[in-house]
């Protein structure tokens, strides 16, 4: 029984593992095009590889993947958070959980995550091969095999896992086998705002704020989270989920779109303390200190924008100043002009239609003994160690699959 694994990401290595462990008996081969492996999970987390999330309820969990959510319910019943900090606990790589609930290893470095990943592939004796790229993959439904050209030369293989990430390679090879591919599209990603109210205010963080993204004639997607202004406009994880969620609107509006920003959502009544400021300190500058939860210097941009002058005191504060100054704080609108990129980390929406898959057993609903998992598929999850997890049941559960069908 010969099992080929292509691709030397996540998923390509958590299958082909997960294979080799399930069916010591099999020859398992994976193919990696480049020269070196697992270079995703080197990056992640500004290379500290954010693990996954400790989210341990797969109802709650599916919540954060704007597309697969539904398809990985079931999944996540037989593989989730919790059995990835076992998996890597079990090899000698201990997880740790920020306060956000991201899992990183407890020793900040994405090299114990690859290492531990080498290490077990090596121990189940996978065969594991760098620069052979799949150039034609070829299934023969009457023997039930494949045949696979690389780079490396030929191979005939029982089963395939397709493990290619966002590669246009993979979704071609997938496409050849009689998937349909949903257009790819970038998700998480930072906005691009040109505003006067902004300049110069990179490195500013506020949290939370409450965002209002409008895309064309869409219904408007709300989210509450921190945000930074940054050079080119804003990020942070409010801004980095809504580019998720409204990512296929993005992309087809050519990410033109208009975002409102209320900067003081905790705040009860707004009213109420701007006007308690008036009455406390009524000779001093409005613009001088806020009295509400947003940092001095986008205080002092925020009352411009309402048209107060900076020597301006509290108690010439008028009802159209009060009205203004309320709008800045709570719906002020910016313009969003195109998509930034957020760090080396990419992730796309889109990718191999996820009704041609069976979620049980990742096996593919059109070609027999075509295994699919991770970014390849059409899921993406939201920043915060999702997509990896998404990589990690997907593949575990099709090397699983693969091993079992291999003793039939």
């Amino acid at each position: 029984m010969h099992i080929g694994v292509i691709g030397g990401g996540a998923a390509g290595f958590f299958g082909a593992i997960a294979a080799a462990e399930a069916c010591p008996h099999a020859q398992v081969t994976l193919l990696e095009a480049g020269r070196e492996v697992l270079t995703k999970v080197l990056i992640s987390g500004g290379g500290r590889c954010n693990v996954t999330h400790a989210c341990f309820d797969p109802a709650l969990l599916v919540q954060h993947y704007p597309r697969g959510g539904k398809a990985l319910r079931g999944a996540f019943t037989r593989f989730q958070p919790q059995d990835t900090v076992r998996w890597f606990e079990s090899r000698g790589v201990k997880l740790k959980t920020e306060a956000d609930g991201r899992m990183f290893p407890v020793t900040d470095d994405s090299q114990t995550i690859a290492d531990c990943l080498l290490q077990a592939a090596r121990k189940a004796g996978v065969n594991l091969q760098t620069q052979a790229g799949v150039t034609a993959l070829n299934h023969d439904p009457q023997t039930r095999t494949f045949q696979v050209q690389s780079k490396r030369g030929q191979m005939e293989c029982d089963r395939i896992l397709l493990a290619t990430g966002s590669s246009p390679q993979g979704w071609r090879l997938a496409a050849q086998l009689g998937h349909r591919i949903i257009p790819p599209a970038p998700s998480l990603f930072t906005f691009k705002v040109t505003d006067l109210r902004l300049q110069d205010l990179a490195g500013i963080a506020v949290d939370p704020v409450q965002l209002h993204l409008r895309v064309a004639d869409a219904k408007p997607l709300t989210q509450t989270g921190p945000l930074l202004i940054t050079h080119w406009g804003l990020s942070g994880p409010a801004v980095l989920k809504l580019s998720a969620w409204g990512a296929r609107l993005l992309h087809d509006a050519k990410y033109q779109a208009t975002l409102s920003v209320n900067w003081v959502p905790t705040l009860p009544d707004l009213r109420q303390t701007l006007l308690a400021a008036k009455e406390e300190s009524p000779r001093r500058a409005i613009a001088k200190q806020p009295p509400v939860p947003v940092p001095q210097r986008l205080w002092q941009r925020l009352t411009m924008a309402a048209q107060i002058t900076p020597d301006k005191q509290w108690s010439h504060l008028s009802k159209t100043d009060l009205g203004q100054l309320m709008a800045q704080l709570t719906q002020s609108t910016y313009t969003i002009t195109g998509k930034g990129v957020f760090k080396e980390e990419f992730v796309t929406c889109g990718g191999v239609a996820l009704k041609e898959v069976n979620f049980k057993t990742m096996e593919s609903r059109v070609c027999p003994g075509l295994y699919l998992a991770g970014e390849i598929l059409d899921i993406d999850g939201i920043t915060g160690g999702f997509n990896f997890q998404s990589a990690w049941t997907t593949s575990w559960l099709a090397g699983q699959a693969m091993a079992t069908k291999s003793h039939a």
